[in-house]
């Protein structure tokens, strides 16, 4: 008999950005990392003889809870990959709920009609993944392993250890958190399953199910909890950004003058040279915010620029400001730029501490500045 024991991999940037993320190759969060954290201690007296994850970071990242600690090796296989979902891979699920609603509530409803353009079937992953598990458990009879994979990829697996069909997925196997893990007993092709899904090891405060306030009573994201992006019209919606703005300046900067004519110049000629970079962070049909980034500034250092970074105060405490740095994330990575920078008033508590919770450092005060700035580095690599 071997011992199989499988891990989701920790808190992942497109947990927190909103965004899918099948193979594209995403990065643990700062929370992520906490979990992982707390996954190792978890595993520390547990036997295990081997260890695999698939070969996407935010697993390798989670597997290192089970092997570093062991001095194992880590084996990658791409088996143990999450589904493939083609043409949108790293696109916001506010897009995709507007582009195509009908088959995101497939997606959802795990539908043995599901395919993303590009991408896998339910019933394709549920071979895939079920038959890589086996296949370890076999090529270790006798002994204890552990697997890092993928929400999808595990609980698809879990259907087919369950004997159930693909559309009752959701009725059949529990919603897994982030670094959840579930013991399987495999001997001759058979599988037992011990326990699936436990986050014990997490306090609440670390659990991501816990903090996703944004779900509703069937356990899918509501429409409003997803962001979607449109370009800036500098003409049509001038005085729009100078609104966003002057609020933005008044609430740090209430005794100095506010120079909109000079901030709107420069956003109109960056959006008349390149259409998204400055772009409208939408909720539906209503403007939630404003991202204004500069791809030239900082570019020698090998770092992005958030040159403005913007909720309306309607939109303010409800989770989607966050959703705006995945959103420069899959601005600035694609051009190879290893961090993100932005600036922040030293008076702005509020912004320091979220800048501060999302993983930015300071790194010095900002160059070129009418008032004092302290510039903020974050790591994308």
């Amino acid at each position: 008999m071997t011992k199989v024991y499988i891990v989701r991999h920790g808190e992942a940037e497109g947990n927190l950005y909103r965004r899918l993320h099948g193979h594209y190759d995403g990065d643990l969060t700062e929370n992520g990392l906490r979990q992982v954290a707390a996954l190792e201690e978890r595993f520390r007296p547990i036997h295990l003889d081997a260890v695999y994850s698939s070969d996407l970071r935010r697993c390798q990242k989670t597997a290192r809870a089970l092997y570093e600690h062991k001095n194992l090796p880590l084996h990658l296989d791409t088996g143990l990959r999450e589904m493939k979902m083609g043409e949108w891979e790293g696109k916001p699920w506010g897009e995709l709920g507007r582009s195509d609603p009908g088959m995101v509530a497939k997606f959802h409803a795990c539908s043995p009609d599901f395919r993303a353009p590009g991408g896998e079937s339910f019933e394709e992953l549920r071979e895939r993944v079920s038959g890589t598990i086996l296949r370890l458990a076999a090529e270790h009879e006798g002994q204890a392993i552990g697997i890092a994979t993928h929400y999808l990829a595990l609980r698809s697996a879990l259907s087919v250890f369950h004997g159930c069909r693909v559309d009752e997925i959701n009725q059949v196997v529990p919603r897994c958190d982030n670094t959840g893990v579930s013991l399987l007993e495999i001997e001759n092709g058979k599988v037992n399953i011990v326990f699936e899904c436990d986050n014990s090891h997490l306090p609440p405060e670390l659990s991501t199910l816990k903090r996703q306030n944004w779900k509703n009573s069937n356990n899918m994201a509501a429409p409003e909890a997803n962001l979607w992006y449109r370009p800036w019209d500098p003409v049509g919606e001038r005085e729009l950004y100078l609104r966003f703005r002057r609020d933005a300046w008044q609430l740090v900067h209430p005794n100095d003058p506010f120079n909109g004519d000079s901030f709107y110049q420069e956003a109109r000629a960056a959006a008349e040279a390149d259409p998204w970079a400055v772009v409208c962070p939408m909720q539906g049909d209503r403007i939630a915010g404003m991202l204004q980034m500069d791809k030239a500034r900082y570019a020698e250092d090998g770092a992005g620029f958030i040159y403005f970074y913007y909720i309306a105060p309607e939109m303010r405490r409800k989770g989607l400001g966050i959703q705006l740095l995945g959103q420069a994330v899959a601005t600035f990575r694609p051009l190879g730029r290893k961090t993100v920078r932005l600036r922040c008033s030293p008076d702005n508590a509020v912004g320091l501490h979220f800048y501060e919770k999302y993983g930015f450092a300071d790194i010095g005060q900002a160059q070129g500045s009418a008032v004092p700035l302290r510039l903020l580095e974050k790591n994308i690599e």
